[in-house]
């Protein structure tokens, strides 16, 4: 126990500090400013910050663009999210049942997440520009306008963006779990008679539920983040703001505009919601 070796209270002290100093802190401020009228002022000037109580917030809830921007948001990660787990689970299956490229194909898999942003969005945009070989591929199906210029098809398509570029780390948490799971489960599923599918079912993915709920949460946090994507991809959350994002704000408000008050109200309406999802996120997945 820590009681007996406070050496271990001496070793995390340097984490304690630092997640203190990085997360702690700035959450707790940003809280205190959503409740004050705060500005930015020169260095060293004295200035009072008033109480104004509920009226950031109120703020927040009575901008149209504030609300948009909570439900574009929500449809990434409709989008997003089932994909995210879906996806990174069958080829994680993949992987861990391939003999052969293996490796080659962890590595594949793995390289556009660790690839800069700036150069995947720059071949993405190449590829669905109106021009692009996902038009020409479509043809008369294809969307028009483009897809990162319409207001339909904007935010599907950074969703499915993201999806595929963070695809490898995911990925890599599934094929850990399934590694874990005893192959004498699934050896007697099939001594009872159960077809693969059955086995797959019933046993492997039960296995993998605790790795489920981290993808779920990570997913949901990244999502929830989002902010690159759509500042490079749309030109600021173009097209007419379908793409904008309560970070996409908080970074207008906060940072273009000068008033960090109202940026911090966004930012706390977003940790509540995060967290909320969250929780049900992780009921659902770890259900029995």
């Amino acid at each position: 126990m820590l009681g007996e070796h406070p050496a271990g209270l001496l070793l995390s002290a340097p984490y304690a500090l630092f997640v203190a100093a990085v997360f702690v802190y700035p959450l707790g401020f940003g809280i205190w400013m959503s409740f004050h009228h705060y500005f930015f002022t020169a260095p060293g000037a004295v200035v009072p910050h008033p109480y104004v109580g509920l009226k950031n917030y109120a703020t927040v809830i009575s901008d149209p663009a504030v609300r948009a921007s909570f439900v574009h948001v929500g449809e990434f990660l409709i989008i997003n999210v089932p994909l995210t787990v879906i996806f990174s689970l069958l080829l994680a299956t993949a992987l861990n049942n391939a003999i052969h490229w293996r490796g080659f194909l962890r590595v594949s898999y793995y390289v556009p997440y660790v690839t800069a942003s700036v150069a995947m969005i720059t071949v993405w945009m190449f590829m669905f520009n109106s021009g692009g070989i996902v038009n020409r591929i479509l043809g008369p199906l294809a969307p028009n306008p483009a897809w990162l210029v319409n207001t339909t098809w904007a935010m599907p398509s950074i969703a499915l963006y993201v999806t595929w570029k963070q695809l490898g780390f995911f990925i890599l948490l599934f094929l850990a779990a399934l590694q874990n799971v005893p192959d004498e489960l699934n050896e007697a599923a099939a001594i009872d008679g159960a077809s693969r599918w059955q086995s797959y079912r019933t046993v492997t993915i039960p296995a993998v539920r605790p790795a489920t709920t981290l993808v779920v949460l990570l997913a949901i946090i990244t999502g929830a983040n989002l902010f690159t994507e759509p500042y490079l991809m749309t030109s600021g959350g173009g097209p007419n703001g379908a793409t904008t994002t309560p970070v996409f704000l908080l970074y207008q408000k906060g940072i273009e505009q000068g008033t960090p008050d109202v940026a911090s109200a966004i930012g706390v309406l977003l940790v509540i919601g995060v967290l909320l999802i969250a929780y049900a996120s992780r009921k659902v997945t770890e259900r029995e």
